[in-house]
């Protein structure tokens, strides 16, 4: 009896240090702006959500990791469909908890994200964080495509879509939604390209 008693302290203790679970930002919020490390085509810049909306939506689109199978689907399918993006006036930001110098590799890959789009460094999840994700500890056993060990934790892969005003006009996400990497592309090209067909044409 003791012991069970002990143990059960134990277990609530636990929990209270883990805290309740995060809610993904819902539809109709409006997404908080950041700035992060980024990289284009292996070059090194400071991505500014702000600036970015400026210019029209943005699918900002959580990944776990550069280099393994699912997210390199993913970063490959952004990429041939970029023109599309491009002519529905949208912006791709991928983000995730790479190192800089991992994703700067990785966006300069032909296989990958080509130099088509950037992808932004959170290497504590702190922007996950405000998007309502967490982040997954690192595992000593995860190697990428490439054999390295990938050291950081993992972010779920969930995919934002804003409007130029920052209001998420969708969410969808691997575990919740049941979608392929590919489908989060399509999906997301999918809802920008209704976007651009309500904004007002210029005279």
């Amino acid at each position: 009896m003791r012991r069970s008693f002990f143990s059960a302290i134990i277990a609530l203790m636990a929990l209270a240090l883990t805290g309740p679970a995060l809610a993904a930002l819902p539809v109709g919020a409006t997404a908080p702006t950041f700035t992060a490390p980024a990289s284009l085509a292996g070059k090194t810049f400071s991505f500014s959500l702000r600036q970015a909306l400026a210019k029209g939506p943005v699918v900002v689109y959580f990944y776990p990791a550069a280099y393994t199978r699912g997210c390199d689907l993913e970063a490959h399918t952004f990429a041939s469909h970029h023109q599309q993006f491009d002519q529905a006036g949208a912006t791709i930001i991928g983000v995730s908890a790479d190192s800089i110098e991992r994703l700067d590799r990785f966006s300069a890959d032909p296989d990958y994200c080509a130099g088509k789009f950037a992808v932004a460094s959170d290497p504590k999840g702190a922007i996950a964080a405000d998007y309502g994700l967490t982040m997954t500890a690192a595992r000593s056993d995860v190697t990428d495509v490439r054999g390295d060990k990938v050291t950081h934790g993992f972010l779920p892969r969930t995919t934002f879509v804003l409007d130029r005003n920052g209001k998420v006009v969708a969410r969808f996400s691997s575990k919740d939604d049941h979608l392929s990497p590919v489908e989060h592309v399509t999906r997301s090209l999918a809802i920008v390209q209704q976007l651009q067909a309500k904004s007002p044409k210029a005279d």
